[in-house]
């Protein structure tokens, strides 16, 4: 027990320790990935500069997951639990799924978003849809923009593309046309549909709180009202059993 204790308090320093680092890494990796797509005739040595931080944001990745999972007392459940991770490290190669590096600022902005769960709800739903956006837009760009049958090849037609797509409002104006990009406006949608919902149950968890809420005020004031009325009359009694009983009865 004593050795499993020791073991869990060594990898959560880790991870307290490293938080600012990894939280660092992805936006070095966000701004790697963003600005050759942003400014496509980015002049040397950028575009090299850009590969090779992405390249350090990933072997930093690999090696905080390797870290973790020695310091891991039980390994087989901290892959199971550590997937997106996993992905980060066993996807590099594939364009769309190196945008995974960046679920490390949304676990970022949940362990900063307070104790409430609303408000760790709230603050990773504004946040990941903000980054998503924003990434799905680069994405998809990076991906039509050469394509000759290609209707976005300007960021802000990708960004309108990515409103459209995440709120699954789908005006068919802009769409992908290549392969590549109609991976991302898969994932795009399946995560709006999702954020949706948690959007959806969170405000309905909001409403049946307050309601709950002014019918308990309801109730305390029912009760303390009650109680009031309850002292008054026994104390009526009280002051009644003290008199004579010639006054009582005259």
């Amino acid at each position: 027990m004593a050795v499993t204790s020791l073991t869990d308090r060594r990898r959560e320093r880790w991870e307290r320790s490293t938080d600012w680092i990894l939280t660092t890494a992805a936006l070095l990796f966000l701004a790697a990935y963003a600005w050759p797509i942003l400014e496509p005739d980015l002049p040397p040595p950028w575009p090299a500069v850009c590969g090779w931080v992405a390249g350090v944001t990933w072997l930093w990745f690999a090696v905080d997951y390797a870290v973790r999972l020695r310091l891991a007392e039980h390994r087989r459940a901290f892959v199971r639990s550590n997937l997106f991770d996993l992905a980060v490290i066993v996807l590099p190669l594939l364009r769309p799924l190196r945008l995974l590096r960046l679920v490390t600022l949304l676990n970022a902005l949940n362990r900063h978003a307070g104790r409430s769960l609303r408000g760790r709800v709230a603050v990773f739903v504004v946040g990941a849809t903000t980054l998503l956006m924003f990434v799905a837009a680069l994405a998809v760009l990076d991906a039509e923009r050469d394509h000759p049958e290609a209707n976005i090849d300007g960021f802000g037609e990708a960004l309108w593309w990515a409103f459209a797509t995440v709120t699954t409002v789908g005006y068919g104006d802009r769409y992908p046309v290549t392969t590549e990009g109609r991976v991302v406006a898969a994932g795009l949608m399946l995560t709006g549909i999702a954020l949706l919902g948690v959007v959806t149950a969170t405000f309905a968890s909001w409403l049946v709180e307050r309601v709950q809420q002014v019918g308990e005020e309801t109730e305390a004031v029912t009760r303390r009202d009650l109680q009031a009325l309850t002292e008054e009359v026994a104390h009526l009694r009280a002051l009644l059993s003290e008199k004579p009983a010639d006054e009582r009865s005259g």
